[in-house]
């Protein structure tokens, strides 16, 4: 999975949008980060920018954002609404996909260290890149806000974790930088129907982490109740992680609990959906949708879809978008206006649709369209691009049997087998579906190669080093091929012997379509090998083709007999 973070660095600026402009301009230079919002607040005097993209890139990216501010904003002038205590108050990692919550702690102290060894910015470290269990709590942090931290870098016990000796220039101008690391904060509102603001605090009091305060016989009107040291009792709610209150919207005419959850780890998007909707029931309301304010990573609504199909004993084995349709209609997220993930989820808002049509050109293609591009006069795609189309049709014929199996009348005790069986193949089959555009690409290396410049005897030595790494990659490309589409077999052979007899013969196409991808893939590991001038590091990959493709012959022998067994019957 592509490793995706997110940064919300929060500048002290919020009014005078020249200097805002060539902050986001800054951030913006780096290629591969891409900027999703910019909020600029003028009472507050703050701008919260949001930019997601790789770990390397985006920690690049804040550090320029960070060095412009640096530049551009004198804390000594700044006033404004919100806490501060820097030009860059606040700049949290977050982890999107494919990345840990401690990986991104990581990232945050060393961007801390950098911004403080490069710029001289002084920085605290908080949440979960805190280096001292207090400074997990940003109000610890940023205590006094700018106008104590000279005091602060004095006192030992409060400077921040990268902090100059004392006073100077730098600090004065730009403040302290808070770097951190959090989860993803997921913002949403649940419709109700009610008109009644007060009923909307109580479900969210009843669900809040911090729920409501304590009072005599348990009323909401009774006298609040205080422990032996004065202190005001709470009862707690049931989300963790969560924070809400009720309100009414005029615009829509009803009442919503407004909620953010701070920890989707340990209160996914759905849980918290469920329990807002049994608290609404339990005080005669009803919840009739969801609004989720700003964007949401996709595992967010994947896991709300595979939850939801769950609960219907249905196959997970299906496509993306249909799991994310089962999220949006089970959370009714479209009852106040069309929601649609291509404009919610940052992974789709991060998606170049001219680098993925040019990544994916093949697969885009119609059937009859990769038909005739096959039949043209150009070399590719050919054999190795056939080949993964070919595992991937086995792939999906293998999730097909077992969809239809979790379906059948009478099997519901055995859905959940199945489900798993067309997971798996639906993996395997976006795989392979990348390995047709991959042998091409390898294909498409080749040919680049013959471009490049043999005048000199360096020139000459490089373009044939290039040359034999570009073979002996197009050899190792249709060696992954046959490495996954030797994964659908047993699938297949699965669904032979215990899918739907009535699929039996689509079990049996998988395997012959999976063993002919076998083939023709080991013939195109073999073929592109003969092409380098030191054979030696093919002999693997040699070696490997014949032992996948003796292995694929043995288990399409035992699907096609499981079939015929069917058939005969």
């Amino acid at each position: 999975m592509k490793q995706i973070i997110e940064c919300v660095p929060n500048f002290s600026e919020g009014r005078d949008h020249s200097i805002i402009d060539r902050i986001v301009t800054a951030i913006s230079t780096v290629k591969g980060v891409k900027v999703l919002d910019v909020d600029p607040g003028e009472a507050t005097n703050r701008t919260v920018v949001t930019f997601v993209g790789s770990p390397e890139d985006v920690c690049e990216a804040a550090f320029r954002g960070a060095a412009k501010a640096q530049e551009l904003i004198d804390m000594r002038c700044h006033h404004g609404a919100h806490p501060r205590s820097g030009a860059t108050d606040v700049l949290p990692l977050i982890p999107i996909s494919g990345i840990s919550l401690e990986e991104c702690a990581s990232l945050a102290r060393k961007l801390a260290e950098r911004l403080f060894v490069e710029l001289g910015i002084p920085c605290y470290c908080y949440e979960s890149a805190a280096f001292k269990p207090e400074r997990r709590n940003l109000a610890v942090c940023r205590a006094g806000e700018y106008e104590a931290l000279q005091e602060k870098i004095a006192d030992p016990a409060r400077r921040p974790d990268f902090s100059p000796e004392g006073w100077n220039e730098t600090a004065a101008r730009s403040g302290a930088t808070n770097v951190g690391a959090r989860n993803f904060l997921v913002a949403v509102n649940y419709n109700l129907n009610t008109t009644s603001t007060r009923r909307a605090m109580a479900v969210a009091f009843d669900v809040r982490e911090k729920g409501r305060k304590a009072r005599e016989g348990g009323s909401l009107t009774g006298k609040l109740l205080k422990d032996e040291n004065g202190q005001q009792i709470w009862i707690p709610g049931t989300l963790k992680g969560c924070k809400a209150i009720g309100w009414y919207i005029d615009e829509y005419g009803i009442a919503q609990v407004s909620m953010n959850i701070t920890d989707i780890d340990a209160t996914p998007l759905h849980v918290a959906f469920e329990e807002v909707s049994r608290a609404a029931a339990a005080r005669g309301l009803k919840v009739t949708g969801a609004e989720i304010v700003g964007l949401v990573p996709k595992k967010v609504l994947l896991e709300a879809g595979r939850f939801y199909l769950t609960r219907q004993q249905r196959s997970l084995g299906i496509s993306e978008d249909e799991i994310l349709k089962i999220a949006v209609k089970s959370m009714s997220l479209d009852d106040l206006k069309p929601f649609n993930p291509r404009e919610k989820v940052i992974e789709f808002l991060m998606q170049d649709e001219a680098e993925e049509a040019k990544k994916h050109r093949l697969v885009r293609m119609t059937a009859e369209g990769f038909a005739r591009e096959t039949a043209s006069e150009s070399p590719a795609p050919g054999g190795g691009s056939i080949s993964a189309y070919m595992g991937a049709l086995s792939s999906a014929l293998a999730a097909m049997v077992a969809n239809l199996s979790s379906h059948k009348r009478g099997w519901d005790d055995r859905w959940k087998g199945f489900s798993d069986v067309a997971e798996k193949g639906q993996a395997l089959m976006q795989e392979l579906l990348d390995l047709v555009d991959e042998d091409t690409a390898a294909f498409d290396r080749i040919m680049d190669v013959f471009s490049m410049p043999k005048d000199t005897p360096e020139e000459k030595a490089a373009r044939e080093a290039a040359m034999e790494e570009a073979t002996l990659y197009a050899a190792t490309v249709p060696l992954k091929t046959m490495e996954a589409s030797l994964k659908a077999l047993p699938l297949a052979l699965e669904m032979a012997l215990k899918g739907n007899p009535a699929s039996a013969s689509d079990s049996g196409v998988a395997a012959l379509a999976a063993r002919a991808a076998c083939r023709g893939a080991e013939l195109n590991v073999r073929i592109n090998a003969s092409g380098l001038k030191d054979p030696r590091p093919a002999e693997p990959l040699i070696a490997r083709a014949a032992e996948i493709l003796k292995e694929a012959e043995a288990l399409e022998a035992q699907i096609l007999e499981a079939v015929n067994s069917h058939i005969n019957a």
